[in-house]
């Protein structure tokens, strides 16, 4: 059996969320002003790349390490985009029947180094212009970290 991801979104049927794991997600963007995308091995939809903060490390030392994990990008942190903590958003993890309740900041980045590269975790990265995002298959939660990133805003989004 494959590993997936289901999101929940205000779900009166999604299963009771049993932990609150800080994790992070990355809006990186290169020279040319793209921003990375990766797509989910588990869930097929397209997302920045991040992941849980393990145990010993930074926020912004596991937004490193998750993105270069899932990219191959190297990156340096720039800034803090929102914090996203919707008690609506269960996330189910059919690998070890983990159900999260959302808990994620973004931050921003710029590329210093590498090529994009897929992983154990991804089927695919590129750098994708900011009118092409729309057009990419992925879950509501993440298309509005992505929205609120591309709209400079002046203050992070706290949600």
């Amino acid at each position: 059996m494959i590993a997936r991801r289901i999101d929940f979104h205000d779900d009166p049927d999604a299963p009771a969320a049993t932990s609150t794991v800080p994790s992070v997600n990355v809006a990186v963007t290169n020279k040319a002003g793209q921003i990375l995308l990766i797509r989910r091995s588990d869930n097929d939809n397209w997302a920045l790349p991040g992941g849980a903060v393990d145990l010993g490390e930074s926020l912004t030392q596991a937004a490193v390490r998750e993105t270069r994990e899932e990219s191959g990008v190297e990156c340096e942190i720039t800034g803090v985009s929102g914090i996203y903590t919707d008690p609506g958003h269960v996330i189910l993890y059919t690998s070890n029947g983990e159900i999260r309740r959302e808990f994620s900041i973004v931050l921003t980045a710029r590329a210093i180094s590498g090529q994009p590269t897929a992983s154990t975790e991804t089927s695919e990265v590129r750098w994708v212009s900011h009118a092409a995002v729309v057009s990419y298959q992925m879950d509501q939660s993440m298309r509005l970290r992505i929205q609120h990133y591309l709209e400079h805003r002046t203050q992070p989004y706290l949600g």
